[in-house]
């Protein structure tokens, strides 16, 4: 996936946790990012990644963003991949 369409998924995910205000403000809690900061910050590739590490720690929220936006429930860990820092690290 190209690291344009991973920022406008990325995008998408945001909208959806912003139209449920208890999953927000879970968010922001996790995060300790502000209201002010969704704003200036929806446009950068690493603040992006931060909201997908979000979506992809609840297979709920997985669910619930990739059905509202008709996407393969695999989209959103395809597209952070694709963000700066998304790579997997191999251990061994």
């Amino acid at each position: 996936m190209k690291q344009e369409t991973a920022e406008m998924i990325a995008v998408k995910a945001l909208g959806w946790l912003a139209a449920d205000e208890e999953l927000l403000g879970t968010f922001l809690g996790a995060t300790g990012a502000s209201v002010d900061d969704l704003a200036t910050n929806a446009q950068q590739p690493e603040f992006l990644g931060s909201i997908l590490d979000f979506l992809l720690m609840d297979d709920a929220w997985v669910m619930g963003f990739c059905e509202a936006e008709n996407l393969a429930y695999e989209v959103p860990m395809h597209a952070r991949a694709a963000l700066p820092g998304g790579a997997q690290i191999h251990w061994t």
